[in-house]
């Protein structure tokens, strides 16, 4: 149920496809530590890597130049055909305690998360446990009948469900991973058909909740768990899990989010649950009193670790290949900016020849290349991973404070591999 694609679309639109950030070109208040930058080893063959997406090229002179300026605490990565090129982190993961960011430190995802939750239920389709042409009725209770009948898995993970988003309950303090199930569970029902299935939606939350109930009905096992054991096992993704609020308190490989107050101080997110988020856009909401994060959504991540996930997405240890085509494969077109249906990277702006939604990721044409990407925004956190399949090429971008300019930074990551923008 989170919120959070690139270059030259709405905020509205960042919060729902999760390609741009919350708070962008607004620095909140200055930094702890970020003065300088640890890198990790990077190889010394510059062979084929464009000059800018190298250490000390444009891309690594801008991201230090914000972090100096107060304005990036985080993690970025570039790597090459699983070699890592760039790793810079700045900031601190966790100002009270001193601990500084790195790449093993894990980041909120918010709605970057979500694409998990397609390849599970692409993973039982591959495995004839069960059809996208299926209804929701076909596997899961309690919706209405409309719903049950008419709704599609396909309709659900394309983004065209016709349904909305029921109304979140921000200020609520769960306590257990069951009171956090039970709850999204109702939620899921409590949605309505507004449109026609087929009809692009705007992003509604029952589209990333009920595929997720799905898993659950089909394999048995509770999302958090199936997607722990079937995808972040499977790619090693050691870092990488659904951590509840106690872990995101004690465990020092996780970033503290820090969120921007009305007086322009970032407080601990997860520290002072009395507090919420001063963005319009996320108004008194701290992602903090989620226990764990709803099924279908969210999660923590390194860079590394997003890194392996794109690998594994192309060498068949998620899926077969044409299973994984069918993951990234564009389906519905993206509406320029101001228009209905989302909007990917780049919708509406040159140089982007085309942008569409595919299941859980907008894909785009950017400077001949395709370009495949999630974002996701929390007050006090900001995530996207994108990968360049034509070239072998993933950047990652995780940051971990309010009032970064992370649309320009994506930008930047852009222009760097590919030469557009």
């Amino acid at each position: 149920m989170d919120s959070g694609s690139v270059g030259g679309i709405g905020r509205r639109r960042l919060l729902g496809w999760g390609g741009l950030a919350a708070g962008v070109a607004v620095a909140g208040a200055p930094l702890v530590g970020v003065g300088s930058a640890r890198a990790e080893t990077v190889p010394t063959d510059t062979e084929g890597i464009p000059a800018d997406a190298r250490p000390g090229g444009a891309y690594d002179r801008y991201v230090a130049g914000l972090a100096a300026e107060g304005k990036f605490s985080g993690v970025v990565m570039l790597a090459h055909r699983g070699q890592t090129v760039l790793s810079r982190s700045y900031g601190m993961a966790d100002r009270e305690k001193g601990i500084r960011n790195h790449a093993g430190i894990a980041f909120n995802l918010s709605s970057a998360g979500k694409p998990f939750g397609p390849v599970a239920i692409l993973q039982l389709a591959q495995q004839g446990k069960l059809r996208l042409s299926d209804t929701v009725g076909a596997h899961l209770t309690g919706f209405a009948k409309e719903i049950a009948e008419q709704v599609t898995i396909h309709h659900l993970l394309s983004g065209t469900s016709g349904l909305n988003s029921p109304d979140e309950d921000l200020q609520r303090v769960f306590q257990s991973r069951d009171e956090v199930h039970e709850f999204c569970e109702q939620w899921a029902r409590q949605a309505n058909l507004v449109a026609s299935p087929g009809t692009p939606t705007d992003h509604a939350g029952a589209e990333v909740a009920i595929p997720a109930l799905i898993v659950e009905a089909v394999t048995g096992t509770k999302y958090w768990d199936y997607v722990q054991e079937n995808i972040f096992g499977r790619c090693g993704m050691t870092g990488t899990a659904f951590y509840t609020r106690p872990q995101w308190l004690t465990d020092e490989h996780i970033a503290h989010s820090y969120m921007r107050q009305a007086d322009g101080s970032q407080i601990d997110a997860v520290r002072n649950l009395d507090k919420g988020s001063s963005d319009p856009w996320q108004l008194g909401k701290n992602p903090g009193r989620a226990f764990i994060d709803a099924p279908g959504d969210g999660g923590f991540a390194t860079a590394p670790d997003l890194v392996k996930f794109a690998g594994a997405l192309a060498d068949g240890t998620l899926l077969d290949r044409h299973y994984a085509e069918l993951f990234t494969g564009p389906k519905i077109p993206h509406a320029p900016q101001g228009g209905g249906g989302g909007g990917g990277l780049a919708a509406g702006t040159a140089p982007a020849g085309a942008s569409f939604g595919a299941y859980g990721v907008p894909v785009s044409l950017v400077n001949g290349q395709w370009v495949v990407h999630r974002a996701g925004v929390n007050p006090g956190s900001a995530a996207n991973w994108t990968i360049y399949p034509d070239t072998g090429w993933v950047g990652v971008i995780l940051a971990n404070c309010d009032g970064v300019p992370f649309q320009e930074i994506i930008q930047q990551e852009i222009q760097a591999i590919t030469g557009g923008a």
